[in-house]
C-alpha cells in the first residue's frame, strides 16, 4: 500500500511486524512492503539478520516454553522445524523476490530514465514543431502579401503585413527567420506603396484623359437644366426672374437627378484614391502622400493646358475643348474634397482653378485679336457662359471669368460699331435724296413697321403707289438701329453680370453712330447746291430726331438692368435738332442767295419821266421763284419750317429791296422812280397776303412804311416822334431821313439811253 511504503519503517520492527502477523494475508502484507523497503533501500541483508536473529529469539523462547511442557516442546520443536524449514524456504524465496524486486528496479530505473529522456525528446520535438508551425505560418503570411500585392489588393496586402509584424512574427523572434522577415518589412511596405501609388498614377493618368469627356457631360447637363428653366419660365412668367444657378431655380430642378461621376456616359470610381490614402494613412505617410498628390495634380494642370487655341474654328472646338478639359479637371477636385474629407485643401483647389481661369483667359485673349465676326465672338460667349454657369454649380468662384466677359463685350461692342458704321455708311453715301415711292400696300407695312413714323392718314384712306416724306435711307438705318440694339443684348443672354455696361455702352454706340455716321454725314452733304437734296436732308434729320426720341422710350423700356432709373438723353437728339437748324440755314442761304440773285436784276429808273403801271419783271420773277419752292421743292417740309423759310426769305427781301434805293450810287429819286418801287412793294405785298398767314406781312411793314414816306406829302411828319411812331413806326430812323434827303421832284425828258450806262447802273458801277 502507498502510506506503507511512505512510512519508512525498520527493518527489526518490520521483520516483528511479519512474525506477529495472524493472518497469512497480514503476513504477506507486511512481508512484501519489507522486502521492496529493504531492496530499494539496500538493507536486504539487514533485513535478513533481524530475521535471523528473530528466529533465534524465537527458538530460545521456545524451548523456554518447551522445557516445561516437553511433549508440547516437541510438538512445538517438530513445529517450530517445519516453520524454520518453511522459513527457511521462505528466506530463500525472499532473496529470490529480493534479488528480482533489485533487477526489476533498476529495469524500471533505467526504462525511467529513457522515459525521462524520451519526453525531454519529444518535448523538443513539439517544440521544433511548434516553431516550424509558427515559422510556416510566418512565410505562408509573408507569400500571401505578395499574392495580394499580384492580385493588387495593396490594402490587404499591407493589412497581412501588419497582421504578420505584430502578431505572428512576435511567436518565432529567437529564430534568425524573424530577423530576416523583420528587416525585409520596410522593403515590403514600400513596395506595396509603390504599387499603389502606380494604380493611383495610372488612375490620375485616366481620369486626366477624360477630363474633357467629363466637362462636356457637365456641360451638357447644364444646357439641359436651362431648356428646363426656360420652359418652365415659360409657363409660369415669375420663373423668369430667376437666373440659373439661383436658390428657386435649383429648387425647381431638384426631381432631376443626375449624378456627373456616374451615369450612362461616364463613371469615375474613387477607389484607387481611397485605397492609396487609406495605405499612406497606415504607413503614417499621410501628409508626404497629400503633398506628393498635389504635386502631381499641379503637373497635370500644365499638360492640360494647351500653348495657344484658335477662335475662328466654325465648331468652336478648341476653345470648347480647353474649357471643358478645365471643367473636367476642377469637377475631379470638388469630388476629391466632397468625398475625402481634409484631404484636399479648399485653397489648393481654388489655387489650381485660379491657375487654370488664368491660363485660359491668356489664351484666348491672346487669340482673340484674330476674331473679326461679331456673330462669331456671340458664340465664344456663349460657350465661355456655360463654362461659368457650369462651374458656379459646383460652387467655383467665377469673377475673374465675369470679369474677362467685359473684354469680350467691348471688343463685341467695337465689331457691332465697326460693322453698323460701314452699314449706315453705305446707306447715306447711297441714298438718292428723294421722298421714298411705295408701290404696294405690304410695302407700306413693312416701312411702317420698322420706322418711327406716323402716318398723317389713316392706312385706310391711302391709295398706292403714294409717296412717303423720308427717303430711302431712313427706314434702312430703322431696320439697322432695331438690328443693332437687338444684337447688342444678345449678349446679356444666359449669363452676364455687367448688365449696367450693356445699356451704357449701347447708349454711347447708339450716339457715335448717329452723330458721326448718319447725322455728320447728312450735315456733310449740305454743301451741295441742289436746293431739293438739302430739303430732303432737312426731313430725314426731322425723322431721325423723332426717331431718337423714341429711341430714347425703347432703350429705357429695354433697359438691362431693372434696378436702373432715370431718362435716357442720346446726344444724337441733340446733334439732329442743331443739324436741322444747320440745313434750314443752309436752304435760307440758298433761298436768300436766289433773291439775291434776282433782286440784283432790278432796273429802277430813280428819275423816270414816265409812271410805271406794272410791277417790275424782277419782283413778277421772285414771287413766282417763292410760289414755286414752296409747292414743289419745299412742299414735303413740315407748315412750321416752311413759314419760317417764307418769314426769312421775305424779310431778306425787304432788306434787300429797301437797300436798293439807299445805294450809296442813287443820288436822287424823283416822284415816279417812288411810285415804281412802290408798284412792287404793292405787289410783294398782294402776293403775301395770298399766304394767308398775317405774321408774314409784318416782314414788309418796314418796307411799305418806308414807300409810304417816301410818298407822304408832308415829309415833315416823320420827325415829328408822335406822328413817326403812328404811321412810320418801323421806319430806320436812320434811313428815313437819308432818303428823304434823296427825293426830288424833277421830271427829265426822256433821252436815248446810254447803253454803257444803263449796263453801269445795273452792276452798281459808278460813272
Amino acid at each position: 500500500m502507498p502510506y506503507a511504503i511512505e512510512q519508512r519503517v525498520g527493518p527489526n520492527i518490520s521483520a516483528q511486524q511479519i512474525t506477529l502477523s495472524s493472518l497469512e494475508n497480514q503476513y504477506f502484507d507486511h512481508l512484501i512492503p519489507a522486502i521492496e523497503d529493504a531492496g530499494t533501500g539496500g538493507k536486504g541483508q539487514q533485513l535478513l539478520q533481524s530475521l535471523a536473529h528473530f528466529s533465534i529469539e524465537r527458538e530460545v523462547e521456545i524451548e523456554s516454553i518447551c522445557s516445561t511442557n516437553r511433549q508440547g516442546f516437541a510438538s512445538a520443536s517438530s513445529q517450530l522445524l517445519l516453520v524454520s524449514e518453511q522459513s527457511r524456504s521462505l528466506m530463500a524465496d525472499i532473496h529470490a523476490l529480493s534479488r528480482s524486486t533489485q533487477t526489476s528496479t533498476e529495469t524500471l530505473a533505467r526504462e525511467k530514465n529513457v522515459l525521462v529522456e524520451s519526453r525531454a525528446v519529444r518535448q523538443n520535438i513539439d517544440e521544433a514543431n511548434e516553431a516550424l508551425r509558427d515559422c510556416l505560418e510566418v512565410l505562408r503570411l509573408a507569400n500571401q502579401v505578395y499574392d495580394l500585392l499580384g492580385r493588387k489588393s495593396h490594402y490587404s496586402a499591407l493589412r497581412a503585413l501588419d497582421e504578420l509584424q505584430d502578431v505572428h512574427l512576435l511567436k518565432i523572434t529567437k529564430y534568425k527567420i524573424a530577423d530576416t522577415i523583420q528587416n525585409s518589412i520596410p522593403d515590403t511596405k514600400k513596395l506595396i506603396a509603390d504599387a499603389v501609388m502606380a494604380d493611383l498614377n495610372t488612375w490620375l493618368f485616366r481620369i486626366r484623359e477624360t477630363s474633357q469627356l467629363l466637362g462636356e457631360v457637365a456641360f451638357f447637363h447644364v444646357e439641359q437644366r436651362r431648356a428646363r428653366h426656360k420652359d418652365r419660365a415659360e409657363k409660369l412668367m415669375s420663373l423668369g426672374n430667376f437666373k440659373l444657378n439661383s436658390a428657386v431655380e435649383s429648387v425647381a430642378d431638384e426631381d432631376e437627378e443626375f449624378d456627373i461621376l456616374d451615369n450612362e456616359i461616364l463613371q469615375i470610381d474613387f477607389t484607387p484614391l481611397f485605397e492609396c490614402m487609406h495605405i499612406h494613412d497606415a504607413l503614417g505617410q499621410r501628409e508626404k502622400f497629400k503633398v506628393d498628390y498635389a504635386s502631381t495634380r499641379r503637373q497635370q494642370k500644365d499638360l492640360l493646358m494647351p500653348s495657344s487655341i484658335t477662335l475662328v474654328d466654325p465648331e468652336g472646338s478648341s476653345l470648347s475643348g480647353l474649357l471643358e478639359g478645365i471643367a473636367g479637371f476642377a469637377i475631379i477636385e470638388k469630388s476629391t474634397m466632397s468625398k475625402a474629407r481634409g484631404f484636399r485643401s479648399l485653397g489648393d483647389v481654388e489655387e489650381l482653378w485660379d491657375s487654370m481661369c488664368q491660363t485660359a483667359i491668356a489664351l484666348v485673349s491672346t487669340a482673340l485679336p484674330e476674331v473679326t465676326n461679331a456673330e462669331l465672338l456671340l458664340k465664344i460667349k456663349g460657350i465661355i457662359a456655360l463654362f461659368i454657369q457650369t462651374m458656379t454649380s459646383y460652387e467655383y468662384p467665377v469673377q475673374m471669368l465675369d470679369t474677362f466677359l467685359l473684354t469680350l463685350f467691348d471688343k463685341y461692342a467695337e465689331l457691332l460699331k465697326r460693322r453698323f458704321s460701314d452699314d449706315f455708311q453705305e446707306i447715306v453715301s447711297t441714298d438718292d435724296y428723294m421722298p421714298m415711292p411705295i408701290h404696294k400696300s405690304d410695302e407700306y407695312d413693312k416701312v411702317v413697321n420698322v420706322s418711327w413714323y406716323t402716318p398723317e392718314k389713316p392706312r385706310q384712306e391711302l391709295r398706292f403707289p403714294c409717296i412717303l416724306p423720308f427717303s430711302q435711307m431712313y427706314p434702312l438705318c430703322c431696320i439697322d438701329i432695331r438690328n443693332f440694339l437687338n444684337q447688342f443684348y444678345f449678349f446679356s443672354d444666359d449669363h452676364f453680370q455687367h448688365l449696367n455696361v450693356i445699356d451704357d455702352t449701347l447708349k454711347a454706340s447708339l450716339d457715335d453712330l448717329l452723330c458721326g455716321k448718319v447725322c455728320q454725314s447728312l450735315v456733310d452733304r449740305l454743301s451741295t447746291q441742289y436746293l431739293g437734296q438739302i430739303v430732303q436732308i432737312l426731313i430725314n434729320l426731322e425723322h431721325f430726331e423723332i426717331a431718337c426720341q423714341e429711341l430714347e422710350h425703347l432703350l429705357i423700356a429695354a433697359r438691362s438692368n431693372a434696378s436702373a432709373s432715370g431718362a435716357v438723353v442720346l446726344k444724337a437728339t441733340e446733334d439732329f435738332r442743331n443739324s436741322k437748324k444747320t440745313a434750314e440755314k443752309r436752304i435760307f442761304e440758298l433761298v436768300n442767295s436766289k433773291i439775291d440773285d434776282l433782286i440784283g436784276t432790278a432796273e429802277y429808273d430813280w428819275m423816270a419821266s414816265t409812271f410805271e403801271t406794272e410791277p417790275s419783271n424782277y419782283m413778277q420773277t421772285l414771287t413766282r421763284y417763292l410760289s414755286n419752292i414752296m409747292n414743289t421743292v419745299l412742299l414735303g417740309l413740315p407748315t412750321e419750317i416752311k413759314e419760317l423759310i417764307y418769314f426769312d426769305a421775305l424779310s431778306h427781301a425787304a432788306t434787300m429791296i429797301l437797300s436798293l434805293p439807299l445805294s450809296p450810287d442813287v443820288k436822287c429819286i424823283n416822284p415816279n422812280g417812288v411810285a415804281a418801287l412802290a408798284q412792287d412793294v404793292h405787289y410783294l405785298t398782294e402776293f403775301v397776303g395770298t399766304l394767308n398767314n398775317p405774321i408774314l406781312r409784318e416782314n414788309l411793314d418796314e418796307l411799305r412804311q418806308t414807300v409810304s414816306l417816301m410818298q407822304a406829302e408832308n415829309s415833315d411828319e416823320f420827325y415829328d416822334v408822335a406822328t413817326r411812331n403812328k404811321k412810320y413806326g418801323r421806319v430806320d430812323a436812320m434811313n428815313g431821313p437819308t432818303l428823304l434827303e434823296k427825293l426830288t421832284s424833277a421830271v427829265h425828258t426822256p433821252a436815248k439811253p446810254d447803253k454803257l450806262t444803263a449796263l453801269s447802273s445795273r452792276f452798281g458801277m459808278k460813272t
